[in-house]
């Protein structure tokens, strides 16, 4: 048994994302006022705080000024309001249709609403979050989850540093500690490996719609001055996914002369052999969008996995020894495409169920009136008038789905007296490969397109090679034996980084991981058609490192 360094604090937060740093930030914000002595500490597996934050991002400031309401005064990173907004259909790689703003799900309108990067927003919680008493700890990745004898969730490991491929420990070998807690936060963000395990262990999801997802692919460039817009927001749907599965673009005006564009696409789609990646270098071409970037220059690239499933997909939340929150949860509020603010209040009423119990005599092992104090909040208000819109979109199509999800929202304010569920996983969606033809790509021109490699250089991501592979097999024959027989093995599509390659050697087919290249998506962990694949964290601060994402 590994001797290990034990830390012991009241509250430990796992993630530096605006969930688990608005738990951590609420939580001393009450200590503070009320006077009491708490101890928290958030663990970070990025090499900074925001290493690993990708979101659009067009964020409702509702639950930031909740948390600060000075956080203007307090200098937050958002300084560019929205003052266009526009919804384009875009019928083939020409055409473009302008959606007049009453046409629009009044969800999808951005009055009021700023486009940040999250990444920074994320760095100035956490400056926050380190004022008020919380001890940060980037560069350490929670690997284990660590139970007490009575079963409860006691805390996190943190991953060793220093182990070889093989398993065997290298010089400079330091085992990872035993941070313990009268309470764990989990807030890793879509997907979260422990997340999951929780999920699993204590049947979270039990009786729930499955989590439904998204791939979210996303470029930051430097555009020519004269083609600054800041403030501009444009979303697209349509072209280039049309029937071959739902999602739609996005293209957004920051200050600095910088442009984000990006497309999402959902991870419910049938044909084996559509690439995400692809589709998004298609994307660039249209018209529409090319004119942004004109002369213009990529300066980072990133992808990220989205839980967008909502209210039928909410698990309960609360186990002995904790809450997990956020998009670890599934708190994305689907029908604004928006889930800054939500996982924002879920960490503040995760905070303030914390506190509250901290004060009592005896606390209680289990804090189930966490699951209450949401699900009556504007936040599990807001994710049951929305409770239609995914599924609605995976049965009727993104053109008859959003048709109802006008009516459904614009009219009737989410309360029609219907409620459709999904309850087919994204992974078992994928049909044989038989049954579908190849998308044409076209090579990269290298001015608006570009091949995977180049595009993971850009992302920064860095793992130490002599490592434990974090891309973790079941079983090492199913991609050759049954993935590649039936679905053409579609990692070597579906992932956006690179990190799956069929090679042929001396007549024999290997499936060959180049977990160098992983951006953390989680895309593998979701979408595997055999559920094959388990993403696990690698050493703490590999990954990607997004400046300005």
């Amino acid at each position: 048994m590994t001797d290990r360094e034990v830390m012991e604090f009241d509250v430990v937060v796992v993630g530096g994302g605006p969930a688990g740093l608005s738990a951590a930030c609420r939580i001393m914000q009450r200590a503070q006022a009320e006077e009491k002595e708490i101890s928290v500490c958030l663990v970070e597996k990025g090499s900074e705080v925001g290493a690993h934050i990708l979101s659009g991002a067009v964020v409702d400031q509702i639950a930031l000024a909740e948390l600060f309401p000075d956080w203007k005064e307090k200098g937050a990173p958002l300084t560019t309001q929205v003052n266009s907004d526009e919804l384009f259909w875009l019928g083939s790689e020409k055409n473009a249709r302008s959606l007049s703003h009453w046409m629009v799900p009044k969800t999808l309108h951005n009055d009021g609403n700023y486009i940040i990067s999250l990444g920074n927003l994320s760095r100035w919680l956490a400056e926050q979050a380190e004022e008020l008493g919380v001890e940060v700890f980037p560069g350490f990745s929670a690997a284990h989850l660590s139970y007490d004898s009575d079963g409860n969730v006691e805390g996190i490991i943190t991953g060793d540093m220093g182990v070889a491929e093989n398993g065997t420990e290298k010089d400079g070998f330091m085992p990872g500690m035993l941070l313990k807690a009268k309470y764990t936060v989990f807030a890793e963000g879509c997907r979260g490996h422990l997340g999951k395990e929780l999920m699993s262990h204590f049947e979270l999801d039990k009786d729930k719609a499955p989590q439904h997802y998204g791939l979210g692919i996303k470029e930051l460039w430097d555009v020519p001055e004269a083609q600054s817009k800041p403030g501009a927001v444009i979303h697209t749907a349509g072209w280039p996914l049309g029937n071959e599965a739902g999602g739609g673009g996005f293209l957004y005006h920051l200050e600095n002369n910088q442009v984000v564009v990006g497309l999402i696409v959902d991870l419910n789609y049938k044909n084996p052999y559509l690439s995400p990646y692809d589709e998004f270098q298609k994307y660039k071409h249209h018209p529409l969008i090319a004119q942004h970037l004109k002369g213009a220059k990529r300066v980072s690239y990133g992808a990220r996995a989205i839980a967008k499933g909502g209210w039928a997909s909410l698990p309960k939340m609360s186990f002995p020894g904790g809450l997990v929150i956020g998009c670890d949860a599934g708190t994305l509020n689907p029908a604004k495409i928006k889930g800054t603010h939500t996982a924002m209040k879920s960490g503040i009423l995760a905070a303030d169920t914390i506190f509250d119990a901290l004060q009592m005599e005896t606390p209680p092992a289990e804090l189930h009136q966490f699951n209450d104090a949401l699900r009556n909040s504007w936040l599990g208000k807001e994710l049951q008038q929305a409770r239609n819109f995914v599924p609605v979109m995976h049965k009727l199509g993104t053109f008859w789905g959003g048709a109802y999800n006008w009516l459904d929202q614009n009219i009737f304010s989410g309360a029609l007296p219907f409620t459709f569920n999904d309850m087919t996983p994204d992974y078992a969606c994928l049909e044989l490969a038989e049954k579908h033809v190849a998308p044409e790509y076209k090579k990269p021109d290298g001015l608006l397109s570009f091949d995977k490699l180049s595009s993971v250089f850009l992302s920064n991501t860095n793992h130490e090679e002599d490592q434990p592979c974090h891309l973790q097999l079941k079983d090492p024959n199913i991609p050759v034996q049954s993935n590649l027989m039936k679905f053409d093995e579609p990692a070597q599509r579906y992932c956006p980084a690179g990190v799956y390659e069929i090679v042929e050697s001396n007549n024999e087919s290997i499936f060959q991981i180049n977990s160098q290249n992983c951006i953390h998506c989680k895309t593998c962990d979701i979408k595997d058609p055999a559920q094959n694949i388990t993403w696990v964290t690698p050493e703490g601060a590999g990954g990607p490192n997004y400046p300005n994402m």
